[in-house]
């Protein structure tokens, strides 16, 4: 007997520890899908009456929150963190009677000049509600003050401050490094302008560079002075001299400059929240992030059961071979979503949307194809978001229409090559490579010698050729000679304003005017979107994913943010294969 109730305690027991972890693995598993995905919470979000939308983003803005789909669980997730996600849920929330106004907190983490722009349109639609829009912080960034300015009222703390002092861009040169290090980078680049590859070749910035530079940010600040001197009621000269002087540097400085509206503690601003909203208290008031928000809506505006469809697709990132993942444009990626629209009957037309540097030049080739078979069943339509440079520039030549927001950085038609070399470090340390090859030029290229004379060749004639291809792409797409857009292109960048001066695009306007535009021209009265593409993701993939998003977040939280975009950024031009298109810098605007 007692053997019997030993056996049947352990096989319990057996079956406890089984289910127990099995438990375990199940948490485990949800862990790894937050971290992968982000912005997925696993549970439904709720939107109460009198609720208070908190517009802050606590991570940097994505122009796509990302849908994945498991294969492993038969499981899609999808992300709200998105510019996409949080523009429909600003519209939504227009017409929402749960939502009485917005809070706008400044943290930094727009993303870019043409991201804010897209913003402060939908505020300023929501603002004709007749609801609130008021904008409290402890210090405002630039950008940020950008769209706050669009508040009925902004306002600081007693310590804060307001950093409107112009633009800037710092730009870091190698040369002196590949000297002392002993890496070297062979550069083999087409246009005057085509800085991409300059950091390597000099200590200093060309003349050229400058220039371009100087004229882009001078675009830029253009648009962000004009916008705030519109809404602040306050001159641009009055302005540009504010900034002259960091005049916001101090709350007392930044409200007798006029750039705020109040000097206040939190409390102080939480009861001019009670008293929008008829609330006795700030605990009878529900702060709803528009992340939170967004999950909740989207999808559930007008037009959800219209048979009718505009697609959607997102070529957000660095452009790759191969398949694409969060922040990279694969061309398989993309070129399977474009025939997907091209093929589904109910999707009458197609937006491109398109937030790149540019890179892999024959990526963006393939895709510059696809779009050309896809505009023979389906007009395609291209709206820019921060960037739509180089090969994101090349993807775009060819739509039936181009929209950018004035603060847009494209152009930049130009290519170049960067291949690292190891030959003086491995004389240093003592190491020789010798060859033994069936033919003169069997090997192309080594690391570990000097460049010859013949790899030097057929690098330059790849380089001739694509950009030869890419200013005939270009020309065609947009109706002009070859001349004529050689003159504009060697590498130069553009602001999406002096791109419509130079005919590159064809209207000033977000996303939503580019859909918009999309259902008049294909005489759509009612339609409704969606969004590709969908990635998918295995068991291998999620844990490599897993581990990269941890090992990433170590050395950022190591090194800080500074070093760690540094890092990020020579990693980048080290992993780059083959010849590219791509934006000499990334211009950040705080």
């Amino acid at each position: 007997m007692t053997f019997f109730k030993t056996l049947l305690a352990t096989i319990l027991g057996f079956f406890i520890s089984m289910g127990i972890c099995f438990i375990l693995f199940l948490i485990f598993i949800s862990v790894m899908i937050s971290s992968v995905v982000g912005g997925a919470k696993g549970e439904e979000v709720s939107v109460k009456d009198n609720s208070v939308l908190e517009l802050s983003f606590e991570e940097p803005l994505v122009d796509y929150g990302e849908r994945i789909t498991f294969k492993d669980f038969d499981y899609t997730s999808e992300s709200y963190n998105g510019l996409n996600a949080t523009l429909k849920a600003i519209e939504n929330a227009k017409t929402d009677k749960r939502i009485k106004g917005i809070y706008l907190k400044s943290t930094g983490n727009i993303g870019g000049l043409a991201f804010a722009q897209e913003l402060r349109k939908a505020l300023e639609d929501f603002k004709t509600s007749g609801k609130f829009i008021l904008a409290y912080s402890d210090e405002i960034s630039q950008l940020d003050y950008y769209l706050q300015t669009v508040a009925d009222k902004v306002y600081i703390s007693q310590l804060g401050s307001v950093a409107l002092r112009g633009l800037s861009s710092e730009v870091l040169f190698f040369k002196g490094l590949q000297e002392k290090s002993g890496v070297q980078m062979e550069v083999i680049r087409h246009g005057k302008y085509k800085s991409a590859v300059e950091s390597f070749l000099d200590n200093k910035m060309s003349d050229n560079n400058r220039k371009q530079l100087t004229e882009l940010l001078s675009a830029m600040w253009n648009v962000i002075v004009t916008d705030i001197a519109k809404s602040r009621n306050i001159p641009v000269e009055k302005l540009n001299e504010i900034a002259t002087n960091v005049g916001g540097r101090t709350a007392q400085l930044a409200k007798n400059n006029g750039l705020i509206d109040g000097i206040l503690f939190r409390d102080e601003f939480e009861q001019i929240i009670c008293d929008k909203t008829g609330s006795k208290s700030i605990d009878k008031v529900d702060f709803i992030n528009i992340e939170d928000y967004a999950e909740a809506v989207v999808g559930k505006v007008a037009g959800k059961h219209s048979k009718n469809k505009i697609a959607v697709i997102y070529a957000d990132g660095e452009i790759m071979q191969g398949e694409g993942r969060a922040k990279i444009v694969g061309n398989e990626t993309i070129i399977r979503a474009l025939r997907k629209a091209s093929d589904n009957k109910d999707i009458k037309a197609i937006v491109l949307r398109i937030n790149s540097p540019g890179g892999d030049a024959l990526a963006s080739e393939l895709m510059h194809r696809e779009i050309e078979v896809t505009k023979k069943k389906k007009k395609v339509y291209v709206s820019m978001g921060n960037y739509a440079a180089s090969g994101g520039y090349y993807i775009a030549c060819n739509a039936n229409r181009i929209f950018a927001e004035a603060g847009t950085i494209t152009g930049s038609i130009g290519v170049f090559g960067v291949i690292p070399n190891v030959n003086a470090l491995a004389t240093n340390w003592g190491i020789n490579a010798e060859t033994v090859s069936t033919h003169p030029n069997a090997q192309f290229y080594s690391v570990f010698q000097k460049p010859t004379e013949q790899f030097k060749k057929e690098m330059t004639e790849s380089i001739e050729q694509v950009y030869t291809v890419f200013l005939d792409r270009v020309a065609k797409g947009r109706g002009k000679t070859v001349a004529q857009i050689d003159s504009i292109a060697q590498g130069r960048v553009w602001s999406g304003k002096e791109a419509l001066a130079n005919g590159l695009v064809d209207e000033i306007g977000s996303l939503n005017d580019a859909i918009a535009y999309a259902a008049k021209d294909n005489g759509l009265k009612e339609y409704r979107t969606v969004s590709y593409p969908t990635f998918e993701m295995d068991f291998k993939a999620m844990f490599r994913r897993f581990g990269a998003n941890l090992r990433g977040e170590n050395l950022r939280n190591e090194m800080g943010v500074e070093a760690y975009e540094v890092y990020q950024e020579v990693k980048r031009i080290a992993q780059q294969r083959g010849v590219q298109a791509h934006l000499e810098y990334d211009v950040k605007l705080k």
